[in-house]
């Protein structure tokens, strides 16, 4: 009796501390780890969706050589169409069934989810978004959050120096996004400008709302600014726009343009030779550089609708290296606390070449701070070159 009433109560404290475990590791089974993402499939900045898009593709590439510690990665992908409500929904509708999210994707649904994904403990890998807005939370907050991401101001600043100081820039206006992004964009272009002495000045600063379609009136009050320069903190659709209205008025500025407009393939397709000139900075190796030709290559083999959009598929591309990079330092004992130890061990990791060194730790969460400026050269070609090799500024929190 005593042997039965003792295999009765072993067996009851593990029906009791099941629920438990499962909550330790929520997307987690002996053979799959479930990889949320939520991204614009649709919308206004459906282009920016080729990352989400990207990631799956790489999932698959990796499942075919046998998973992740004996798991395939399975991936849950929902369309938020750059709406930072629909994204909310869909990181609560995913919170529990998913291990992590990897590239939450926009500076306004970065500000919505936040604090969210602080109360779900969602670990929440390589977000795309201002940084400032992660800076400004308080450290317990950020214990999931593991940010590889370029500060808008910090770039805004370095694209405005070099707009000035090396390419002549005197007068200079903005053109922006009216959100974290843009607004964080503008600041950086102002605190550039500010350190310069005099040697440039601000033109003007025009916004957009990310619903206006016509942007014809935002091009006359470039023009009517007299800046040789316009720097864009756009998305991608916005930024072509108000190229193609600048030209339609005969105001063809000398046109510098943060990293989200960086895949030079779909600007040439969008643009042609309205794009050559253009200065922009670049996130990741493109897709014609050493590092970043064999990636492609099995990509768009594995998704062919990443031809023509293999820039940002890269960006995306870097996400989930660095995502899988920490499910393999945290090994076949996987729960949400041993990935945070295995991420925090990660130093001078450069996801396979696609990017400069990057480096967390227990008080380290913003991995990396850095962009490169290239150039398009020749539309016909889909040619650019690079202008300033990586420029690494210092990490925020």
């Amino acid at each position: 009796m005593r042997i039965r009433a003792t295999a009765l109560i072993v067996a009851l404290l593990l029906v009791a501390t099941s629920p438990a475990l499962a909550q330790k590791a929520p997307g987690v089974t002996d053979t799959e780890v479930a990889i949320g993402l939520t991204t614009p499939l649709s919308g206004p900045a459906a282009a920016w969706g080729n990352t989400a898009v990207a990631m799956e593709a790489w999932t698959r590439y990796l499942n075919d050589q046998g998973g992740i510690h004996g798991r395939k990665l399975k991936v849950i992908m929902k369309d938020d169409g750059y709406n930072p409500g629909r994204a909310v929904a869909n990181l609560k509708e995913m919170k529990d069934s998913v291990f992590m999210n990897v590239g939450l994707l926009g500076s306004a649904v970065l500000q919505a989810a936040k604090d969210d994904v602080a109360e779900y403990k969602l670990l929440t890998v390589n977000p795309y978004g201002n940084p400032a807005i992660w800076a400004k939370q308080p450290r317990e907050k950020l214990r999931y959050v593991f940010v590889n991401y370029p500060d808008y101001v910090d770039e805004g600043d370095f694209l405005v120096t070099h707009a000035v100081t090396r390419l002549g820039a005197k007068k200079v206006s903005v053109f922006h996004q009216n959100d974290e992004y843009g607004k964080g964009g503008f600041e950086g272009v102002s605190r550039g400008l500010k350190a310069l002495g005099g040697k440039g000045t601000l033109a003007a600063a025009v916004s957009y709302e990310l619903s206006d379609r016509e942007l014809g009136t935002h091009a006359l009050k470039l023009k009517d600014s007299g800046a040789d320069t316009v720097v864009l903190y756009t998305t991608i659709t916005h930024g072509a726009n108000i190229v193609k209205e600048m030209a339609k008025v005969g105001y063809r500025p000398r046109v510098v343009a943060s990293f989200p407009l960086g895949d030079h393939f779909i600007m040439y397709r969008l643009l042609g030779e309205l794009w050559e000139g253009a200065h922009y900075a670049g996130l990741n190796a493109a897709a014609t550089d050493p590092a970043g030709k064999p990636i492609v290559e099995i990509l768009t083999k594995v998704e062919p609708k990443l031809q023509g959009k293999e820039n940002t598929a890269l960006a995306g591309a870097v996400a989930i290296v660095l995502a899988v990079e920490g499910l393999k330092k945290a090994g076949r004992n996987l729960s949400r606390e041993t990935y945070v130890e295995a991420m925090e061990s990660i130093k001078n990791f450069d996801t396979m070449g696609l990017t400069a060194p990057i480096t967390f730790g227990p008080n380290r969460r913003h991995g990396l701070n850095a962009v490169r400026l290239l150039k398009a050269v020749k539309a016909a070609d889909n040619a650019f070159v690079e202008v300033v090799p990586w420029q690494v500024f210092q990490p925020h929190f």
